[in-house]
């Protein structure tokens, strides 16, 4: 579904949304409900059936007290993944078509591939499935920074937040970091480092700020907590990029 910008739906995505019956949606609470509303919206625009059933599944989230962080994602897929096979199970006719509207492109950092595959290999339901690619929070974030994701003959790493907290990476000039709930810039060597940051992008809500890490890691900071205050969630994504020699 793109970054939450009706119009960033590509042409091919417009035409499989068209034709569902269905729709299902995760109801991640209250504090979240602005995600349903984009979706939703999305789905009045471009589906032409206009009887189609929207479907809400209950899931909570993340355990914060697993044994530890892949063990409480294990635990999180699997509630999602029998959920999803309840709907197919229970809300579809054979010959009818459902839709998972995944944010951004669901070939970056999200389980609804691996879900998927997995529910087909447990063989609990049948159906068949087509994924269509969607517009990406770091082609966004370019586009609306004005520049690439590289440099001349440079390497781009893609990575978490996470992650980050182990050291930039050594091998790429450019870094977009993605899932990252804990501004771990602040640990990095600054003066080394522009950055590019986005936040709700592609949304009435965007926020676009960059400049010298050194320079703007604390009004990020400052902004991300109040806009996160502000609308009960928040999705940022942001570029570092290694201050070359000249």
């Amino acid at each position: 579904m793109g970054t939450g910008n009706p119009k960033h739906l590509t042409v091919e995505a417009i035409e499989a949304l068209s034709r569902v019956d269905a729709v299902f949606s995760i109801d991640k609470g209250s504090d979240k409900a602005e995600l349903s509303r984009i979706r939703r919206e999305i789905c009045d625009r471009y589906i032409e059936n206009k009887d189609f059933r929207w479907i809400e599944l209950r899931q909570g989230g993340r355990d914060p007290h697993a044994a530890s962080y892949a063990q409480g994602v294990e635990q999180w897929h699997e509630q999602r993944l029998l959920a999803y096979e309840q709907a197919i199970a229970e809300q579809l006719e054979e010959d009818e078509r459902a839709a998972i509207l995944v944010w951004g492109d669901p070939s970056l950092y999200d389980s609804t591939l691996r879900l998927l595959e997995l529910m087909s290999a447990r063989g609990q339901v049948a159906f068949e499935y087509d994924v269509i690619p969607g517009i990406s929070s770091p082609q966004v974030l370019a586009a609306r920074h004005r520049i690439p994701l590289n440099r001349i003959a440079g390497a781009v790493q893609i990575t978490t937040g996470r992650r980050l907290l182990q050291g930039l990476p050594t091998d790429a000039d450019d870094v977009v970091v993605m899932l990252d709930g804990e501004c771990s810039f602040r640990g990095l060597p600054d003066a080394e480092l522009d950055i590019y940051w986005g936040a709700y992008l592609g949304t009435e809500h965007e926020i676009l700020i960059s400049g010298p890490l050194a320079e703007r890691k604390a009004e990020i900071e400052r902004v991300r907590s109040a806009a996160r205050a502000a609308h009960g969630w928040i999705m940022d994504t942001y570029l570092l990029r290694k201050k070359l020699e000249r």
